[in-house]
C-alpha cells in the first residue's frame, strides 16, 4: 500500500516554484500510481500556527504524479476560499498531501466514523 511521503509534498513545491518561474518541475522522487488524494497548504504568520491557505483534492483516482502537479497548483492558485498564493509567500508555507485509500461501503451520509 502506497502512503503520503516527504518527497510528494517536496514535489507539490517543486511545482509551485515552478510555475512563478515559468519553468518546469524537477522530476518526483517517487514512483507512479493510482489513488485519490488531496494537496493542502499551510501559511505561518508571526510565528503562530499555521493557518489554511488552499485545500483542493479528488475521490477519483489519478495518477500520483500528474495528481499532485495539477493539485498543488489548483489548491495554490484556484481555491476559491482564499486569495492565490503569492510567490513572496512561498518562504511561509508549509504542505501536506494525502493519500486516499481502503474506501468502504457506505450504508448512506452518516455511516461513517
Amino acid at each position: 500500500m502506497v502512503s503520503a511521503n516527504r518527497e510528494m509534498a517536496v514535489y507539490c513545491f517543486d511545482t509551485l516554484v515552478a510555475h512563478y518561474n515559468s519553468e518546469d518541475a524537477p522530476p518526483p522522487a517517487f514512483d507512479e500510481g493510482q489513488h485519490p488524494l488531496f494537496v493542502t497548504w499551510k501559511k505561518v504568520v508571526n510565528g503562530g500556527e499555521p493557518r489554511l491557505r488552499g485545500c483542493i483534492g479528488t475521490l477519483e483516482a489519478r495518477c500520483l504524479i500528474n495528481g499532485f502537479k495539477d493539485y498543488a497548483l489548483t489548491s495554490a492558485l484556484k481555491d476559491r476560499r482564499f486569495p492565490p498564493i503569492q510567490a513572496r509567500e512561498l518562504p511561509s508555507l508549509e504542505c501536506t498531501v494525502s493519500i486516499l485509500t481502503d474506501f468502504e461501503t457506505a450504508n448512506n451520509y452518516l455511516d461513517w466514523e
